[in-house]
């Protein structure tokens, strides 16, 4: 039991995520319990006014066995605190002590609550979710999948995940590749889980990345959504980005080689990718959307930071990560595309070092996380030799509009007079209504003309 002197001190640190004061016992003081109790446990003391002030209550024979036989009918597992009684100041004080339940959530007259710095908050059927999962050591992308069978699974995707793991050296998976799914759990009783159907499915699942190239938030240069199974997802986004994005050239050396300087490090980029992937809420119907414009890049994926991760802790090196999507998350560790869990954060600010004016933001908006790079004007940190020379100034700032869709259309034109627009649509890899989003500014600014019949003509520059 704590000495008076310890009870006291707690008392006089006011209330927190731990401790709360009540004038007397009733379904505020049991509420409070079951918010502690979903929480990380915690202590309400009855006979304290809100200012910490020794009241005092009233404790009879029965007070005791009374208050703990109200807190267990009324919650759901039950709860069977600990109640201690003191003497301070004269006055009579109550401590109502409640440890973590090892299986939450505990309800409350059919509502459950958890702790929040120093108040109560009713949990919604997601959080609900959520923190039943993480009670039992599990995850959604554990379950099986509603309907799903073995040959449902792509096994050739599988046999590629396999030799990828085994040649990466973090673990040994059989080569048949239903014996390899087991050991992973990602079969269970001869039903793929969610995860398993996430990562190898024949069909897609309509899980979407929504990305786009923007000039102003209103007004979109190109737009494109990608599906299919994560590890086809994560190369298709990047090889998106990587199009989209600035880039200037470092001519190095007697031999002229050419060193490619992106307007983002790629590293970064790459681990953004990943974390919202791995880490999206997949029982939201939101995509994850990705919006480039001129000085700027942003993700936003469905689903906040997972467990007791708060956005102060993610921006120390000494954050403790939880997973929302364990199978998933151990699948991109096993064939190496992350390196070790709860470390992206710490990379993606190390390789932004070297671009001295970009700056990391990120925040929790709505039910899901919001992350974006941006600079004022880049600069990126070169060191000129006397053998070096820069293309397009890279002092300076990288090479403005190198990939823009617009200009490499035009260029398409030029090469090619008579193009048609699905042909620039098959070049460029991008929609129908890009195209034709694009040609219609580039005939707005004369630049461009169409000749010959609607279904046979092409474009060609304007002299």
């Amino acid at each position: 039991m704590e000495s008076k002197t310890n009870i006291q001190k707690l008392i006089q640190a006011g209330e927190s995520d731990k401790i709360e004061f009540k004038l007397s016992f009733n379904d505020e003081a049991i509420e409070t319990v079951v918010a502690f109790s979903n929480t990380s446990g915690g202590s309400v003391f009855i006979g304290i006014d809100d200012n910490g002030k020794f009241v005092g209550v009233t404790v009879g024979q029965e007070t005791v066995q009374n208050w703990l036989n109200t807190i267990k009918n009324k919650t759901i597992p039950s709860l069977i605190p600990d109640i201690m009684e003191y003497r301070l100041d004269g006055k009579t004080v109550c401590e109502i002590r409640v440890n973590e339940y090892p299986v939450k959530p505990v309800s409350f007259k059919g509502r459950y609550y958890k702790r929040i710095k120093n108040s109560n908050h009713q949990l919604s059927v997601h959080e609900i979710s959520e923190i039943h999962l993480k009670s039992i050591q599990t995850s959604w992308d554990a379950y099986p999948y509603p309907n799903a069978t073995i040959d449902k699974l792509d096994l050739e995707k599988v046999s590629k995940f396999i030799q990828k793991v085994n040649n990466s050296g973090r673990f040994i998976l059989p080569e048949d590749e239903e014996d390899a799914l087991r050991k992973l759990r990602l079969i269970i009783d001869n039903v793929p889980t969610n995860a398993a159907m996430l990562l190898f499915a024949k069909e897609d699942l309509l899980y979407n990345v929504h990305i786009g190239r923007f000039k102003t938030p209103s007004l979109i240069i190109d737009d494109k959504i990608l599906r299919g199974t994560l590890f086809e997802v994560v190369e298709e986004t990047m090889r998106y980005i990587i199009g989209q994005i600035k880039v200037a050239f470092e001519i190095t050396g007697e031999t002229t080689q050419r060193n490619e300087i992106f307007e983002y490090p790629i590293p970064a980029l790459r681990e953004l990718v990943l974390n919202a992937i791995i880490h999206r809420d997949y029982t939201s119907p939101v995509d994850i959307q990705i919006k480039i414009f001129d000085q700027s890049i942003s993700f936003f994926n469905p689903g906040k930071l997972f467990g007791n991760l708060t956005i102060e802790e993610l921006s120390t090196d000494t954050y403790q990560s939880h997973m929302r999507n364990k199978l998933i998350a151990e699948a991109f560790y096993l064939t190496k595309d992350i390196e070790k869990y709860g470390s992206g954060y710490i990379r993606i600010r190390k390789e932004i070092q070297a671009y001295p004016t970009m700056i990391l933001n990120y925040k929790e908006v709505g039910s899901g996380f919001f992350v974006e790079l941006q600079y004022k004007k880049q600069k990126i940190s070169i060191k000129p030799t006397d053998n070096v020379t820069e293309n397009g100034g890279v002092n300076d700032g990288v090479n403005d509009g190198v990939n823009d869709g617009v200009n490499s259309l035009l260029k398409l034109v030029e090469d090619y007079p008579g193009i048609k627009s699905a042909e620039l649509r098959e070049k460029l890899n991008v929609s129908q209504r890009t195209v034709e989003r694009w040609l219609k500014y580039l005939r707005d600014e004369k630049k461009i003309v169409f000749k010959g019949a609607f279904k046979t003509g092409g474009y060609w520059l304007m002299k």
